[in-house]
């Protein structure tokens, strides 16, 4: 099968435009979004395009797709044989890369600002003008499977990763893991890529972000150049994923493999994801996995279970709300040698049950917001870092506007509102408890 890039006329003037600070968005007539965000600091720009397309989005049976275009998407156009793009990046000693999550896939190049059309003309070359042989598909499929085969095969903690995600999203596809089942992956054949290439691989699907020292106008004006020509997948529709079940009891699982050098105590709940407009739970979750365990010893679980009690080698909670459909809040314990993982358990609930009764500490909060923020700020000193903020917010579901709002909404969540989010979240019959352990050899898992 041979993709052709058709032209398609677009309009001089952008459909939609928004600015707010030194960010600025343009919508082109194909559907292409375009997100500048300005930093003169440096003469340096980084270019990322991002489809909104990622692992939850693949049809049953073919886990590991997005991830495997991903790689194809290296190889070769009718205008630059393969390799030819990674040359030049490198030859214009610029950097590149590329990652494939759940609800995105993006690609990435940082370069001076002067090389930013290069950029564009290759990035745009390959959206849709994409060509693979057999040769191609064959050699990076093996190349998937072998990194399978080393970060996850070969990974206790990763085996146990999965199969934990297994059973806390029973129904939606963030149960599957990205890289994709291995007896799937051996499936994957040219057909398989191209099927899906040509439906979200397309200017309507794509949002660009370019962040560093450029203009927005000569940013908008080379997009359209090279952007703004390429045809859009028609009926293209919004996403719909199968949804959870209520979950009406809790699930527990336990994994022990003899190469486990450290054992833990993990627990994940489903949890509410940051929405449009919507991003006050998401904000106290965030607040509440760092009051917990997400500043280490001055966290609760590292005050008491570490420091107090002398039963924990390392403590931690997690929340990351960015995410299309619903997300998971967690928390993991490490025993020191000699203390089980029952009692390692029973102590982390004996201080989540007290948290719940008391709250977080005052000046606690106080501090984790302050670092917050000053983290919110350091941020900004980062293109790249912004860019990706972007690119995952808007990936995502949010909105320019949301991901300003949020260091605000964020400062202003109260003890109150962590308690609250805390009681709706933290519920056993919605938990998964797993346990990794070390066996001795021989042992099943």
């Amino acid at each position: 099968m041979r993709i052709l890039t058709a032209l398609f006329l677009f309009l001089t003037t952008p459909l939609a435009a928004f600015a707010s600070g030194d960010v600025t968005s343009f919508t082109l007539r194909n559907g292409l979004e375009v997100v500048v965000i300005e930093d003169n600091r440096a003469p340096v720009v980084t270019h990322m395009l991002w489809y909104r397309v990622g692992a939850a989005d693949e049809e049953p049976g073919k886990s590991g797709i997005a991830h495997f275009l991903e790689h194809l998407l290296f190889k070769g156009t009718k205008n630059n044989p393969s390799g030819e793009f990674s040359k030049v990046v490198a030859a214009n000693g610029g950097s590149e890369n590329a990652f494939t999550s759940y609800d995105y896939t993006g690609y990435f190049q940082r370069v001076a600002s002067d090389r930013l059309e290069l950029m564009m003309s290759f990035e745009a070359d390959r959206m849709r003008g994409l060509v693979l042989t057999e040769e191609d598909v064959i050699t990076e499929r093996n190349v998937v499977l072998e990194e399978r085969n080393s970060r996850t095969e070969n990974n206790p903690g990763a085996l146990f990763s999965e199969q934990r995600l297994a059973a806390l999203y029973m129904n939606h596809p963030y149960g599957i893991p990205i890289i994709g089942w291995k007896h799937e992956i051996e499936k994957l054949n040219r057909e398989d890529a191209y099927e899906f290439y040509q439906k979200f691989y397309a200017p309507n699907n794509a949002i660009l972000i370019v962040a560093g020292d450029v203009d927005p106008s000569e940013v908008l004006r080379l997009a359209k150049r090279h952007y703004g020509r390429l045809s859009p997948t028609k009926g293209l529709k919004k996403r719909e994923r199968p949804t959870e079940p209520p979950q009406l009891a809790p699930r527990r699982l336990s994994f022990s493999d003899p190469r486990v050098s450290q054992p833990y105590v993990i627990r994940t709940y489903l949890a509410p994801e940051r929405n449009p407009g919507d991003q006050k739970t998401a904000a106290a979750l965030t607040m509440l996995a760092q009051v917990l365990g997400g500043a280490g010893l001055s966290s609760v679980f590292g005050q008491e279970l570490e420091l107090k009690q002398k039963i924990a080698l390392h403590t931690s909670s997690f929340y990351d709300g960015l995410s299309l459909d619903k997300s998971g809040f967690g928390m993991v314990v490490v025993p020191v040698e000699g203390v089980s993982l029952q009692e390692e358990e029973e102590a982390m609930d004996a201080v989540l049950a007290d948290f719940l009764e008391t709250g977080p500490d005052p000046e606690l909060l106080k501090r984790l917001k302050a670092q917050v923020r000053a983290s919110e700020i350091y941020a900004r000193d980062s293109a790249r870092g912004m860019a990706r903020r972007y690119g995952e917010a808007l990936t995502s579901g949010l909105t320019i506007q949301d991901v300003e709002d949020w260091g605000d909404i964020v400062q202003s969540v109260t003890a109150e509102d962590i308690v609250a989010a805390a009681n709706l979240v933290l519920n056993k019959n919605s938990s998964v408890t797993g346990w990794l352990m070390r066996s001795q050899e021989g042992e099943d898992n």
